[in-house]
């Protein structure tokens, strides 16, 4: 269940020296289908690191041969020393592979601001080994090598008739939306064109990646990449491979929240009834964003009145005296006031479902997060040391 799952893919994760543990730390993912297909979706930061500067260019023709990720260091704010890192990475993989270097997506993570030439040797040593090390098998070892502080990989695969889906993800830190979030390498050997798979690959993760808000903090580096192999020979229904592709995106960003850094709880905020879509996703952001509604998730305190004062910053059709909701399926608060009694509501579980009912519409929106606890603010607080 990896990125090598779906036909006509290889895949590799390497160990070089950028991780102090001595853990794998390059991964190499190519394409060796009959086509090529390739589409990209990025952080909307205004501060993009190289490899994201790199990578948007790479995808404009709808072509991705390979992606290169490293982890250990995000690459980003190196000035022209690491835009040409990134430039030399493609240039050595593109080399090895018999490929052209403008068709090599790059992807780093770790540490904002770091970089030199030892740093280059290492990703550069990590594409030598890692095309050596291709392999059909290599999808769960790629997975291992883009790890940062995350605990465990993050997999997930969807097979069809005939055809299938692989992915893998990174991330449990910064986990904030703007197309997407965290690293993020999806393959299918599915008949698609480019202009299919950039569709089908924007609506997935719209509401999957999109919607996983951990802690507020967006990325320099998000970039999730979608590679079209072909080698299936078929070609699916629009609808269901959409659909297909959703679920594995949706299967990953749970696996994600799970993993966030320092989390005890696993928070699902529903909005419902709401006016339009929109309307429920920026409701459901504006408490996924709350930290006196996370603090208060963290110590099991049901304080239902702190969802309402964060829904009440936003520019939501609503009457905020007119709405109901529920923690763990115990109605708290009905048409803005108090119903059940708040030691109804147990919060000791990881998971923890919250619903808003805004009482307007019919549209709804499910937003991830999770809640603040010591051991975040701790690790956060020494990241770089």
């Amino acid at each position: 269940m990896s990125v090598t799952t779906p036909a006509g893919f290889e895949a590799a994760g390497v160990a070089v020296g950028l991780k102090s543990t001595g853990a794998r730390d390059v991964a190499v993912v190519v394409n060796r289908g009959p086509l090529k297909v390739g589409a990209a979706v990025f952080t909307s930061n205004r501060a993009k690191a190289n490899p994201i500067l790199w990578s948007e260019q790479v995808v404009k023709d709808g072509v991705v041969e390979a992606v290169v990720l490293n982890s250990g260091g995000a690459n980003c704010f190196t000035g022209s020393f690491g835009f040409q890192t990134t430039h030399q990475t493609a240039e050595r993989a593109a080399e090895l592979l018999g490929v052209g270097a403008g068709d090599v997506v790059v992807c780093s993570t770790g540490l904002i601001g770091t970089g030199d030439e030892a740093f280059r040797a290492k990703v550069l040593d990590g594409v030598d080994k890692g095309v050596a090390s291709l392999s059909t098998e290599g999808g769960e070892d790629a997975s291992l090598a883009i790890m940062t502080t995350d605990s465990r990989p993050k997999r997930a695969a969807h097979a069809g008739a005939g055809w299938s889906i692989g992915g893998m993800a990174k991330g449990a830190g910064m986990l904030a939306p703007g197309l997407a979030t965290m690293l993020v390498v999806l393959t299918t050997d599915v008949v698609l064109d480019a202009g299919e798979a950039d569709a089908a690959l924007r609506a997935a993760t719209r509401t999957s990646f999109d919607r996983l808000d951990s802690d507020g903090c967006m990325s320099t580096n998000d970039q999730v990449t979608l590679m079209v192999s072909g080698a299936s020979g078929i070609r699916v229904d629009a609808d269901e491979f959409a659909t297909a592709l959703a679920g594995v995106c949706d299967d990953l960003a749970a696996q994600l929240q799970g993993d966030a850094e320092g989390a005890s709880h696993d928070i699902t905020i529903r909005v419902t009834n709401a006016a339009t879509e929109d309307d429920a996703v920026e409701v459901g952001r504006s408490v996924a964003r709350n930290n006196l509604f996370k603090a208060a998730i963290f110590g099991n305190d049901p304080n239902w009145g702190r969802v309402l004062a964060a829904i009440g910053t936003t520019d939501a059709a609503f009457d905020p005296y007119d709405v109901d909701v529920w923690m763990n399926g115990v109605r708290v608060c009905t048409a803005g006031g108090p119903d059940r009694p708040r030691e109804d509501v147990d919060l000791t579980p990881r998971a923890t479902d919250l619903v808003i009912d805004l009482r307007v519409g019919e549209a709804t929106a499910t937003i991830r997060t999770n809640d603040l606890t010591h051991d975040y603010v701790h690790e956060n607080s020494a990241y770089s040391s």
